[in-house]
């Protein structure tokens, strides 16, 4: 009997940022997946809608632009800008 291994590797997610919105408060989540360090916007409260907002982080320099970008932007609208209200 054959079995497969399952090699992928996940990272303890690390808050980034946290920020309100109408739908109350949310957070950005950093989390390594298979290598490659992946951005969510998640409730703060564990109970709602989450949304990829990066699947690919390259450095450090564009994880903090896409965080400063991103709550300044959630700030200014007053909604989670992934939602898609634009």
């Amino acid at each position: 009997m054959a079995t497969e291994t399952n090699n992928a590797t996940t990272g303890r997610p690390q808050q980034l940022a946290t920020y309100t919105a109408d739908v109350g408060e949310r957070a950005l989540v950093g989390q390594r997946v298979d290598g490659v360090v992946r951005i969510s916007d998640v409730p703060a409260g564990g109970t709602g809608r989450s949304y990829l907002v990066e699947p690919e982080i390259a450095s450090m320099g564009e994880l903090e632009a896409l965080v400063a970008d991103y709550t300044t932007k959630a700030a200014r609208l007053g909604y989670v800008p992934m939602h898609g209200w634009f």
